[in-house]
Parts: C-alpha cells; sequence; structure tokens
C-alpha cells in the first residue's frame, strides 16, 4: 500500500484534524496531548507555528499512536524541512506542483488547498493524495461540497476553513472524506487557560458528531 492509499485509509478511519497553530512549542505540545486523549489521532502543526519542526519530531516520539503532520507549507525549502524532521503528511494553503511532485518523490501524502473545480481538477490530477477546499465557509459550506459530488465524487476532498463541532457531521454527509478544525478544536479562552480537559472533551465530542448512520 503506497503512502497515499494508507493515509486514505487513515482519513477514513478517522474523519478528523486537529490544526496547530501556536506561538510556543510547548503550548503546541500540550494542544496536541490534549486532542489525542480526546481521540483525535491526525495531529497537523502548521509550519508557522514557533519551532514547528522540533514540535513534530517531539509529536512523533511521544504520541506513537497518532499521526503527526504539517500544514501551512509554502516553498520546497520548508516541505523538506518538515520531512527531514519526520512530518507524515503536508497540506498547502494553495496548489503548487513542484511540491506535488517532491512529495510523491519522498513517499509522503501532500493535500493541497484549492477551492474551484478547475483548481481541484489540477491539484487531483497532478498527484495530490486528496484536496483541502479551503476557505469552504466562504462558498457555501457543506452545500458546496455536496454541489462537488456529482462531478468530482471520485476526489476526495478535506472542507477547512469553517468548519465546526456543530457543522462538521454535516460535511461528511456531504461528500467530504475528513475535516479540518483549528480555532473551533482550540478555543482562544481555553488554551490561554490551559484547561486541557475541556479540549480534550471539544475533541470527544467533535468526534461523536462525526459518527453519521
Amino acid at each position: 500500500m503506497n503512502a497515499s492509499s494508507r493515509w486514505l485509509s487513515l482519513l477514513q478511519k478517522n474523519k478528523a484534524i486537529a490544526v496547530i497553530r501556536a506561538s510556543r512549542c510547548d503550548l503546541a505540545i500540550k494542544m496536541a496531548k490534549a486532542v489525542a486523549t480526546g481521540g483525535i489521532q491526525l495531529i497537523e502543526i502548521t509550519w508557522n507555528s514557533a519551532r514547528a519542526a522540533e514540535t513534530i519530531a517531539q509529536l512523533r516520539a511521544e504520541l506513537p499512536a497518532c499521526t503527526i503532520g504539517t500544514g501551512t507549507l509554502l516553498n520546497i525549502d520548508q516541505l523538506q524541512q518538515a520531512c527531514a524532521n519526520g512530518a507524515q503528511f503536508l497540506f498547502t494553503p494553495h496548489t503548487d506542483l513542484e511540491i506535488i511532485q517532491v512529495a510523491k518523490e519522498n513517499n509522503i501524502p501532500v493535500i493541497p488547498g484549492a477551492l474551484s473545480p478547475t483548481e481541484i481538477v489540477r491539484a487531483w490530477h497532478h498527484g495530490a493524495s486528496c484536496v483541502k477546499v479551503f476557505p469552504v465557509q466562504a462558498v457555501g459550506g457543506a452545500s458546496y461540497i455536496k454541489s462537488l459530488q456529482a462531478p468530482l465524487g471520485h476526489i476526495p476532498l478535506i472542507p477547512t476553513g469553517g468548519v465546526t463541532l456543530e457543522n462538521a457531521r454535516g460535511f461528511i454527509q456531504a461528500g467530504a472524506i475528513a475535516v479540518g478544525l483549528s480555532g473551533e478544536l482550540f478555543l482562544p479562552e481555553l488554551v490561554a487557560a490551559e484547561n486541557w480537559e475541556a479540549i480534550a472533551l471539544r475533541a470527544k465530542t467533535l468526534l461523536q458528531n462525526l459518527v453519521v448512520a
């Protein structure tokens, strides 16, 4: 099974990715452990977090049951640093064909960002493992994902940017393979108070909400 196939299996099983953007490495570690306690096993550390490479390497060691990746990658240099520090999947906010190609050569799942049908198809045709639809809420949310299914149902989509605990299930029902959440999991007031139990509960609630009969 290649990297993309393994990644799609993980998405089908887990359905949610916690996206962490933090100003301190120790904070990112605590945030990751909180959602892992709540059952989320796919964790993205954005590359514009403080000491992202170090954070990824540490989480790989301390959360062996989780799959740790990175996002907000903008160029090949960042991709190579992320790979060198153990990132297991790669998200970008845009579609860069060179990044897709290098990720494929390194056998690491790559999920470029796209919004229009043209962008989504272009990313998929050039080898994306799946496609991040971002920012999804700006173009209609779950109804937009549903409208893409008839022509593009063969392309696995991960909506981000406007996904909440309450509407996440609607995205899965509309055809998304998984969803990505950041601020909705890590409410600023909970992070500031270091209320990790409350964040773990939000992660657990999200996963419960994503069970589609």
